[in-house]
């Protein structure tokens, strides 16, 4: 049921199937199974107890995986090791552990630990030993190799199916470059290992929603914002561009276009540190460097100047209809 208190997206994977599966230690009883369920009302979601043992949980996902065909399959830390081994299926990996075995030795995991969340076999401590971590190695090792071993054509689709979503303030697991060595999509979002509410709505839900876009063959209008209409004078983002961006970016899709001047290489670099700062997720492969505005097409550009000649309708940030991003935003929520 839809909830007006918390923010969800009904429309969002509307009647289909997420599968999401813990990191280690946890279990289907982790918060963000909830945190999962209760965004996306309309979906069904679907989780599982893993086995502490990489190989029995393989075999479980698999088995899972078979049965339920999920839409969606979302894992992290370890989880996300073990989803990227799903392959067929459109996936998610977050702080993915690609090194399991490292990361629980360098950060004390040996000897006797307490699960997480309640675990349906009442289970409440298990034992990690140095089997258990050689275990975890050898499962690790298998991670990409199904991939490598594929046809070209194959192995393109595949990856776009994955996406890995690394967050920059995560201490425990560093893994970039184990994923970006085979995958492409791959995105950092403002946020910690474990995933909170905000990291979970600004960090996931845009990359859910190209893949449920993609899965749907969904087209929505496109809107430019001109980078003249990103920075205050004191190098923050204008006044009430965080809520305007927002709102795009649930109902359009929306590019960055950035000037790209020939003989200012540094511009080029600040723009793209400001955007990833400031923007974050949403903005990914979402930034058009140019200097021929004219050329692009589309239904929307947001500009303090606008050209006499662009190929879509032209709002003036700053003129007295649009005065800020607040009239903007009254401006778009009138044409829907």
């Amino acid at each position: 049921m839809e909830n007006d208190y918390v923010l969800q997206y009904p429309d969002l994977m509307d009647g289909k199937t997420i599968m999401y599966n813990h990191g280690f230690g946890s279990s289907a009883a982790s918060g963000t199974v909830k945190l999962i369920a209760r965004t996306f009302p309309n979906a069904k979601v679907v989780a599982f107890d893993l086995p502490l043992h990489p190989a029995d949980a393989m075999a479980l996902l698999r088995q899972k995986v078979d049965e339920v065909k999920p839409d969606l399959i979302i894992g992290t830390s370890m989880g996300g090791m073990y989803t990227e081994m799903l392959y067929g299926y459109d996936r998610i990996c977050v702080n993915p552990a690609f090194q399991m075995a490292t990361t629980m030795k360098e950060h004390g995991m040996t000897g006797k630990q307490t699960w997480q969340n309640p675990r349906q076999d009442g289970e409440t401590e298990f034992m990690v030993t140095k089997a258990l971590e050689k275990e975890y190695k050898e499962t690790t090792e298998q991670c990409f190799t199904q991939l490598e071993t594929m046809t070209p054509e194959d192995k393109a689709r595949e990856q776009q199916r994955v996406w890995g979503l690394f967050g920059d303030k995560d201490d425990l697991v560093h893994t970039w470059g184990d994923f970006t060595a085979h995958y492409p999509q791959a995105v950092h979002f403002h946020g910690a290992h474990r995933m909170d509410d905000s990291s979970f709505i600004n960090g996931v839900v845009p990359v859910i929603r190209w893949i449920d876009d993609r899965q749907e063959g969904r087209e929505r209008q496109i809107v430019y914002i001109d980078w003249s209409t990103l920075v205050d004078n004191y190098g923050k983002p204008k006044a009430s561009l965080h809520k305007a961006f927002t709102y795009l970016i649930e109902r359009y899709q929306v590019y960055i276009v950035v000037p790209a001047p020939t003989n200012c290489h540094d511009d080029l670099t600040h723009a793209a540190e400001w955007i990833e700062q400031y923007l974050s997720t949403p903005a990914h492969d979402h930034v058009i460097y140019t200097n021929q505005k004219t050329l692009l097409y589309g239904d929307f550009y947001i500009d303090m100047k606008p050209d006499d000649n662009l190929l879509c309708t032209a709002i003036q940030l700053g003129s007295p209809d649009f005065k800020t991003w607040e009239e903007v935003i009254t401006y778009f929520s009138r044409l829907s």
